[in-house]
């Protein structure tokens, strides 16, 4: 089974506390209660969104990201509660042309991509207040980036975060990620950092074990 044929609801990765799996329309109403917390949300340019915006997005996952691309933002449910605490992931970026000569920018995917067409992806990760402080993004992340480059045709990962975040920051640089200058997205200048490949084959790291679920395997 190829990464576009997993089911809807389909466990894409375990780890020791968290499992990972596709979004489907029945998480609305967890990811909407997720996305209005100020505090969840208040490194996001766009702020809090409503159920709308949230369904929104959560069918531009569904219908793009998983369908074009294979991959995308999954749903990060807690394996002693069974509750969805948050959404982590990759996200597919477009490269498109910089305002400054050799500088990069991006810009968010078509919804029918170009073949050939050159993408950056994204680590992304976001959790429930709740379960701030307890290593979880880090144990998501660090499975999300074995996956990545042990399944995917990635060189490399990239990650977007506002400099005033620093727990996010602290998430990135524990999972391999460099400073490497800055990159234009919508027209802002933000700082990029990146985790290639060879580097990770380099310096991979073991502490957070994943089992690649079995063909089928579904959350109950």
């Amino acid at each position: 089974m190829t990464t576009s044929q997993i089911p809807d609801g389909a466990i894409v990765l375990r780890t020791e506390r968290l499992l990972l799996r596709r979004l489907t329309i029945g998480d609305l109403d967890a990811l909407a209660e997720l996305y209005a917390d100020p505090e969840v949300r208040r490194y996001f340019p766009e702020g809090t969104l409503t159920r709308e915006e949230t369904r929104e997005e959560l069918e531009w996952i569904i219908d793009v990201y998983y369908a074009r691309f294979g991959y995308g933002l999954w749903a990060t449910i807690e394996r002693e509660t069974g509750q969805l605490i948050g959404r982590c992931g990759l996200l597919p970026w477009k490269v498109v042309k910089a305002r400054s000569p050799g500088a990069l920018a991006l810009d968010g995917p078509d919804e029918r991509p170009a073949p050939g067409h050159r993408h950056e992806v994204e680590l992304a990760y976001l959790l429930a207040r709740q379960r701030w402080g307890r290593g979880l993004a880090t144990e998501a992340a660090l499975a999300i980036v074995d996956h990545a480059f042990e399944h995917l045709d990635v060189g490399r990962l990239i990650c977007l975060v506002d400099t005033r975040n620093e727990a996010s920051l602290a998430v990135a640089r524990r999972v391999g990620m460099v400073a490497e200058g800055t990159v234009e997205v919508d027209g802002e200048m933000l700082p990029l950092l990146s985790l290639t490949l060879a580097r990770w084959m380099a310096g991979r790291r073991h502490d957070h074990p994943v089992r690649s679920p079995e063909a089928g395997d579904t959350a109950s």
